[in-house]
């Protein structure tokens, strides 16, 4: 029964494998997926990555516009973290006990994060034009979500013996709440949302497609110029943003009993968002007012009543031939998600014992110059990749590749593979070194030590995260359509172009159905790793 339970992890990395090989069969490889130019671009584009312009007004520019995606996260991180602690709560059920209402905030909850921040964003440009705090409000909307989601349960799995103790001197539920959950729970939580402050970065920084300024709208421009030295010192920004948010949040993370660590963290992060909220309002003019004008109420009324399909005689959701249309383009999506998290976890494997320091420390690679160079390649490839959103790389990739899937399979691929490989790496850091120090005692190679002391112990985990960021995938692959990788996404453009706003209703419950299948499978899959049958 064991050896079963443990052959299971094996079977499922061979059936995603066999699954990846069939949707490689699915694209036309015979007519080419490199454009003529190309290799020309390939080529220019890796010999600006060392030469980038650091000219002094490019650096200023690049310094205003990594504020103004700070700042855009920043906001969006606040407003997301008052939702989530609201539906959160209530999911929870530790102030009404109620199965109803916390299985509806669960619903809300999961609703909000199905959708990727960037089709909130088209939605509300579409129903309310262009505005920095509607703008906000689409990238707050997800991050809700999934912060109410972790926040739900990390309030859930507090130690109950102090619960029930503050319940026994007279405490309500509110009073327990703040008193002992949210003391007990406050670093996890505060961590996770730093965490989500470096994906909103991420996803700020992509609001330049529906028009708003930061790192993203430079790179837009920089692109369309063709200068890639302008491009790569954007980027560079980019990554040094994320770079430092993720460092404050890993030395958060290895406080164990800091408290004052903690306290300032908070204290320095509610700074940095009320500097955001002052200088969004200060400097870019916006008007609250604006958001709820007469004007913005008629565009989003004419904009509901579009997606209703008012005034058609035929709607394209009750049109069975747009259902047979978006049916078929959410089996390309599906393909092009499978294609994606392949690559992404193909390279995973390739890179990822490199960049383990405890397998660097017990000499399993750094017993020779080539492991010590791997380790620092695949350390700097893990934070580029990741640090540069799916839609950037789309934007950069349709440069070299032709329009389709694979070019928006590379793009998310390349993003997952960062996020995937930093995951895993810190699987293998955290396990129980004695395998790996036997192994390197007997002469094990890298690839050994993978295969016999890594891998078994870590793979129901990587597994998992492969399964997780393919649930992610599923909801972010619209977005690489934007710019011509095919599927929903494109099609979701096109509808939003032509205003077409009754093929939007229909792509979007198509997109919905996609991510609540892959929950599904993904689901299946954890079961079966667990032993469940």
């Amino acid at each position: 029964m064991r050896s079963k339970s443990t052959n299971r992890p094996f079977k499922l990395l061979f059936l995603f494998l066999i699954v990846f090989i069939f949707s490689l069969t699915y694209i036309d490889w015979s007519a080419g997926i490199i454009h003529a130019g190309g290799i020309p671009i390939l080529k220019s584009m890796l010999a600006s990555m060392i030469h980038p312009d650091i000219s002094g007004p490019i650096l200023l520019k690049a310094l205003d516009a990594t504020w103004l995606t700070l700042s855009y996260a920043l906001i969006s991180i606040s407003l997301a973290i008052i939702l989530g602690l609201i539906l959160g709560i209530l999911a929870a059920g530790i102030i009404f006990k109620n199965k109803v209402v916390m299985k509806i905030a669960r619903g809300i909850l999961g609703f909000l994060r199905a959708v990727h921040e960037l089709v909130w964003a088209w939605i509300f440009v579409a129903a309310i034009g262009l505005n920095p705090l509607g703008a906000v409000i689409a990238l707050a909307i997800p991050y809700a979500g999934a912060l109410g989601k972790v926040y739900a349960d990390l309030l859930m799995e507090v130690d109950l013996k102090p619960v029930e103790a503050a319940k026994l001197s007279g405490a309500s539920n509110m009073q327990a709440l703040f008193y002992v959950y949210f003391p007990l729970a406050f670093k996890e939580m505060l961590s996770y949302t730093l965490y989500r402050l470096e994906c909103a970065v991420r996803s700020s920084s992509v609001l330049s497609f529906v028009g708003l300024g930061g790192l993203g709208f430079q790179i837009q421009l920089a692109l369309q110029d063709m200068n890639f030295t302008r491009v790569w010192i954007y980027i560079y920004f980019l990554v040094a943003l994320v770079l430092v948010i993720s460092t404050w949040n890993n030395s958060l993370r290895k406080t164990s009993s800091d408290k004052n660590r903690v306290k300032i963290t908070a204290v320095v992060l509610l700074v940095l968002i009320i500097l955001s909220y002052v200088s969004l309002f200060r400097n870019n003019n916006t008007n609250l007012n604006e958001l709820f004008s007469d004007k913005n109420k008629e565009y989003f009324t004419n904009f509901m009543n579009g997606l209703l399909g008012k005034g058609e005689d035929l709607p394209a959701f009750r049109d069975p031939a747009k259902w047979q249309n978006g049916l078929k383009l959410s089996f390309d999506t599906l393909i092009l998600s499978i294609i994606a998290m392949g690559v992404a976890s193909i390279l995973m494997f390739i890179f990822v014992v490199f960049s383990a320091r405890n397998v660097r420390n017990e000499s399993l690679i750094s017993n020779n110059i080539f492991g010590k160079i791997m380790f620092y390649i695949a350390r700097f490839l893990f934070l580029v990749t990741r640090a540069i959103p799916e839609l950037m790389w789309a934007m950069i990739l349709v440069f070299i590749f032709k329009p389709g899937l694979p070019a928006g399979a590379l793009a998310l691929g390349l993003h997952n593979f960062g996020v995937l490989a930093k995951l895993c790496s810190e699987v293998i850091e955290e396990m129980d070194p004695r395998p790996i120090r036997n192994l390197s005692l007997n002469g094990a190679s890298t690839s050994q030590a993978l295969l016999y002391g890594i891998f078994p112990e870590t793979s129901i985990k990587f597994i998992n995260y492969i399964l997780y960021r393919w649930e992610v995938t599923i909801r972010t692959t619209i977005v690489v359509g934007f710019v011509g990788a095919g599927g929903l996404g494109m099609a979701f453009k096109l509808a939003m172009s032509f205003f077409r706003y009754s093929e939007i209703t229909l792509y979007m419950i198509c997109y919905l159905i996609l991510v609540y299948l892959a929950d599904f499978i993904s689901k299946i899959c954890k079961d079966y790793i667990r032993g469940k049958e």
